[in-house]
């Protein structure tokens, strides 16, 4: 067999190992999520995470550049009818045959792990009247916390960190978290101000995982007071736990369990902020009834959040976010986009029996 092919059929030998792995999440769970994973993850964090800039979005845009020469370099070529298509379709296969294996060994096959459903015995529906009873304890909670931070109910909250420190910070509450539930603790830091900042801003993106370099990737761009849980969301996906929603519970989790206040903050209203969304699609006007409980200042820094986002509102957002959607629809995420907010189902359930 000639060389060029090797690669490309290797593509298709994965494609069909991805098509048969999720039917074994233990195998997954046991010999990869808790095995291999753990040993390249730390690996990756010890060698990256002590560079304060982030190698990952370097090696991204030194990729950009290299295909876009290919490209120009084909184009010019094609004009002369030198262009062998079938070599060179045979060369982009194997490159992305390449990235391929290295996107799932290295993190992806995490997306068919065991669900933390059933890893942490959660139920996986809830009632109207179990998501109410939820709503009304976290918007009591979240006032509370407001009115620890800023002793008047229609101030907005402003954060006093910066985003470093707030990094370092994230460390108190996956500890805290990890003394409770083993399965997340987090050691070796390595969680960057993205360069692509900007770019993921007007994707509507507040982070990312890279799974090359294992690096945690955070927008610093947006508002602060969601800066702590979005970081731990991405510190979470860290960790090996691919699925947004879980993600979503997970950084909110290290969030509370922060005993800074303005890191509870942003946990708790982080997650009201997705229960009072729910209700807004399922009954408005409960949910105009829910809001008028919430205190002004909390208001003020969802407003200060979507004023943010707003701004940078363009088609581009639409067209990343329906890529991303069937992305996230091809790696055992069937909810799309909508997997983010799935995370209010473990929340409900998780506090069923428990106080916040």
């Amino acid at each position: 067999m000639k060389r060029k092919y090797i690669l490309p059929l290797f593509l298709i030998f994965q494609i069909i190992i991805l098509k048969i792995i999720p039917f074994f999440p233990e195998t997954v769970e046991a010999f990869y999520s808790n095995g291999i994973y753990p040993i390249i993850s730390n690996f990756s964090r010890i060698i990256f995470g002590w560079i304060p800039f982030s190698i990952g979005d370097i090696l991204y845009f030194i990729l950009i550049l290299l295909a876009i020469k290919w490209f120009w370099n084909n184009r010019s070529r094609s004009f002369g009818r030198k262009l062998n298509w079938k070599n060179q379709l045979l060369s982009v296969l194997s490159v992305i045959s390449i990235f391929h294996f290295f996107f799932y060994f290295l993190w992806a096959v995490n997306y068919h792990r065991v669900p933390l459903f059933e890893k942490m015995k959660i139920e996986r529906d809830y009632s109207d009247a179990d998501l109410l009873d939820f709503t009304q304890k976290i918007i009591a909670k979240t006032n509370e916390i407001h009115s620890e931070i800023t002793q008047n109910d229609s101030l907005k909250v402003v954060f006093p960190y910066s985003k470093e420190v707030a990094f370092v910070k994230n460390m108190d509450g996956y500890k805290a978290l990890g003394t409770q539930y083993p399965f997340f603790a987090y050691s070796n830091l390595s969680i960057k101000k993205s360069l692509f900042s900007l770019p993921l801003t007007y994707m509507g993106f507040g982070g990312y995982l890279n799974p090359f370099t294992n690096e945690a990737q955070v927008n610093y761009l947006m508002p602060m007071h969601n800066f702590p849980t979005t970081s731990c969301h991405e510190m979470a996906h860290q960790m090996g736990y691919a699925s947004e929603s879980e993600c979503n519970f997970i950084g909110f989790l290290a969030s509370v369990h922060n005993n800074d206040l303005y890191f509870k903050y942003s946990g708790y209203s982080f997650a009201l902020r997705y229960c009072l969304n729910n209700w807004y699609i399922r009954n408005e006007k409960l949910y105009t009834q829910l809001l008028k409980t919430v205190h002004p200042g909390i208001l003020k820094n969802y407003a200060e959040s979507r004023e943010f986002w707003r701004q940078y509102e363009t088609p581009i957002e639409k067209g990343f976010h329906f890529f991303y959607d069937h992305y996230l629809k091809l790696n055992q995420q069937k909810d799309g986009m909508y997997s983010y907010s799935k995370f209010v189902n473990l929340l409900v359930n998780y506090y069923h029996n428990k106080p916040l």
